[in-house]
């Protein structure tokens, strides 16, 4: 049985849609809130890192979905411009 190639996927050009990484508050929060030495900041996984951020700063809320950002944005219309 011959199978279909797989169509390539699309590339993602380099910070098309990406935030870049916060290095300057991961540090921040690492070296200094939590004064962890260079090279255990640097030892410690991104998952490390951010339950160790939650420890100290609480849960983050979970962003908006589509549905209800949809009624916020109707219920709280922005004004006409004039």
């Amino acid at each position: 049985m011959t199978r279909a190639p797989k169509e390539p996927q699309p590339s993602r050009f380099p910070g098309e849609g990406v935030r870049p990484f916060p290095w300057k508050d991961a540090m921040g929060f690492g070296l200094g809130t939590l004064r962890l030495a260079p090279d255990a900041f640097w030892r410690m996984t991104p998952r490390e890192l951010a339950a160790a951020m939650e420890a100290v700063l609480g849960p983050r809320e979970a962003a908006l979905d589509a549905v209800s950002f949809a009624a916020l944005r109707a219920r709280f219309p922005d004004a006409p411009a004039a």
